[in-house]
């Protein structure tokens, strides 16, 4: 390689407990539209069984993880972590624009009712292992692996296998969500609050965004958490403008009642069901549903890897600092909390 140039930057009564207590971890990675409609649908308390019968026949199923990256488990009661990979193409389609724009790892301590969204910067350079389509294997931007992959069920397996070999978690489910879907899914909410802190303007589309609290669609919402150029953060700011996102579409889930409102609940289980797909491991969605009921508003924090932008051979990076700081090993090791209030840096209060 050539010369580096860097810069600083940013789940009888004791089972249905059981049940409640550790569902919720999984229920968290389902943040985008997955999480929203769940929530939802867990407050229909009258006909639940029926909305999550219709919701786990909506929602597609796959063998998401690799099964180097997939954590065989009898007891869920314990540290959960799940992969979220967000694209703008289905599983299945084609076509040469087959990367990730969002990498996220949920992480969620044992014994807490809190869970760390730990964003991956999508530069991030990594060793990408071979895959069974014939890529050989090599370094690469990680948004990439998803494309190297062959994108949906296979790329996030080979993305799965990746993180693995970087962070050496292995993971509890993944979810695969649809951007383009979720425009709809947005909208079926009514819109929902985002607060821009820095004015920016859309390299997409060429919309304006102002500094201040605002109602946004989904298309709007989502043309704002993909911008990163002219922003002092650069990606650090869009990662955070994703979680952001996330935190926005719970809250507005929290103040949608639609138990009077079967037609349009029933249009956002169908909206999810053409974003969503889901390796849940073996979780039923009902339980998951059901046990969102006591999620806490408050439950989200948002992580920034520590890393930095780097320039190696005319190409732009973004590199670990000496390793990622500690991160990974706090999170395999069950000492996220500790390291989240050692390092504020790179800690996103939602």
């Amino acid at each position: 390689m050539g010369g580096v140039t860097t810069r600083s930057g940013e789940a009888g009564r004791g089972r249905r407990e059981s049940a409640r207590r550790r569902v919720p971890r999984w229920c968290r990675v389902l943040l985008g539209a997955g999480l929203a409609l769940t929530l939802l649908a867990a407050a229909a308390v009258a006909g639940l069984k029926i909305l999550s019968h219709r919701y786990e026949r909506t929602v597609t199923r796959e063998q998401l993880l690799d099964p180097d990256a997939r954590r065989d488990r009898t007891d869920l009661d314990d540290t959960l972590n799940y992969l979220l990979v967000g694209s703008d193409r289905r599983p299945g389609a084609t076509g040469d624009d087959q990367r990730s724009d969002t990498v996220l790892v949920v992480h969620v301590p044992a014994g807490t009712k809190r869970a760390y969204l730990i964003s991956i910067p999508r530069d991030l350079l990594v060793a990408i292992p071979p895959a069974p389509n014939g890529w050989a294997g090599g370094s690469d931007k990680i948004n990439s692996a998803y494309e190297h992959g062959g994108g949906g069920e296979a790329g996030v397996r080979l993305l799965s296998a990746t993180l693995t070999r970087l962070t050496g978690l292995r993971f509890d489910g993944a979810a695969l969500i649809d951007f383009a879907g979720l425009r709809q899914v947005i909208d079926l909410l009514g819109g929902i609050r985002m607060c821009v802190d820095t004015e920016v303007r859309s390299i997409h589309t060429r919309t304006l965004f102002p500094v201040g609290c605002q109602q946004m669609d989904g298309a709007r919402a989502l043309d704002y958490v993909r911008q990163r150029y002219d922003l002092p953060g650069g990606d650090y700011d869009r990662q955070r403008h994703q979680q952001q996102l996330l935190r926005a579409m719970l809250d507005r889930a929290g103040e949608t009642n639609l138990r009077r409102d079967p037609v349009r609940l029933d249009q956002l289980i169908r909206a999810v069901g053409a974003s969503l797909t889901v390796d849940t491991n073996g979780v039923p969605l009902e339980e998951l549903a059901l046990a969102l009921r006591d999620l806490p508003p408050d439950a989200l924090t948002g992580v920034q890897v520590p890393s930095h932008p780097a320039t190696i051979d005319e190409v732009s990076y973004v590199v670990l600092d000496g390793g990622g700081n500690g991160l990974f090993d706090a999170a395999r090791d069950e000492r996220m909390p500790d390291w989240a209030q050692a390092n504020p840096r790179w800690i996103t209060r939602l």
